[in-house]
């Protein structure tokens, strides 16, 4: 989700449910200790429960970038080892490190001593020639040893050589089955599925054996689809009836954004599908499209006049 779940993404995703804990883009551990902190971590409190997603292999530095972020209050901590795009293979970290797992045992480990809150592991079922059924148990073994306790697995492997990282999240082939037996494998420890997840049918599927689900891009895309019943997985209401709702209780917040100084498009290029498959969605996104980079808040309310009944 690197350059989509930003701080306003996940303000409206927020809106949406209420339950729903929120990730936000991988920030590597080197730029959170050279760079500038704020601009990196710093979220709304609303935004809670929300989860900071680090990348990296170095211990020490994983470590004091842990325990710089434990002064922002993030609600967890995640190592990711399941991201494929070059640049991550280049830096050493993402899904490359699957084929390191006791150097991501010493990562999470340190990561671990310093955290004030739960540390956690995203990883992919295995990488290349790897054999997935041999590696990812002892992989999820190697990371229990080292302290940890919950772990999202990406049903997928991932190529590193010759596919794209786009290619890498629709070619390898699913194998849910398989990340359903490493929870009786491993009933001691909190297990989500992550993978060519679409539907709130899936999901309450998958539920019915994992712990959790992790949902990307569907959740993006299609985010009233996904997030707008979310919370009736904890046997709670929705927060709004419809989309439409949703949209009119957006406007306040991007109207102080605006006011602020910012941009319509900051906060709209995450609601393109917020009203995907419905009547005036493809009214909506054109308008936004077409209009949010230098319009302001009359160009959201012409999207907005476009999906009602009457229009």
């Amino acid at each position: 989700m690197m350059d989509w779940t930003d701080s306003n993404c996940r303000r409206f995703h927020r809106l949406l449910s209420r339950r729903s804990l929120l990730y936000t883009e991988m920030v590597t551990a080197a730029a959170i200790v050279h760079g500038d902190r704020g601009k990196l971590l710093d979220h709304d409190a609303a935004e809670h429960p929300v989860a900071l997603q680090l990348g990296g292999s170095d211990p020490a530095q994983l470590r004091e970038a842990t325990r710089i972020a434990a002064d922002w209050g993030y609600d967890e901590i995640n190592l990711n080892v399941g991201c494929p795009s070059d640049r991550v293979q280049s830096g050493c970290f993402g899904a490359v490190l699957m084929t390191q797992p006791a150097l991501v045992a010493d990562c999470v480990a340190a990561m671990i001593a310093a955290s004030p809150v739960e540390v956690t592991v995203k990883c992919r079922i295995g990488v290349d020639d790897q054999i997935p059924e041999d590696v990812l148990p002892a992989f999820i073994a190697t990371m229990r040893a080292a302290g940890v306790r919950r772990m999202t697995i990406h049903a997928r492997k991932a190529w590193l050589q010759g596919l794209s990282p786009r290619e890498n999240r629709e070619i390898p082939p699913l194998d849910h089955a398989l990340v359903h037996r490493m929870k009786d494998a491993f009933p001691d420890m909190d297990l989500s599925v992550n993978g060519g997840i679409g539907s709130m049918a899936e999901i309450r599927d998958h539920l019915r054996v994992m712990d959790g689900v992790m949902v990307g891009r569907a959740a993006y895309h299609q985010p009233w689809d996904i997030l707008g019943g979310a919370d009736a997985l904890w046997d709670a209401a929705p927060p709004f009836a419809d989309p439409g709702e949703a949209a009119e209780a957006m406007r306040p917040m991007i109207l102080d954004h605006l006011q602020g100084g910012g941009r319509l498009h900051q906060f709209t290029r995450h609601m393109l599908g917020l009203f995907h498959g419905r009547p005036g969605a493809r009214q909506w996104r054109r308008v936004l499209s077409e209009g949010a980079s230098t319009g302001g808040i009359e160009v959201y309310d012409a999207a907005l006049s476009r999906t009602r009944p009457e229009q």
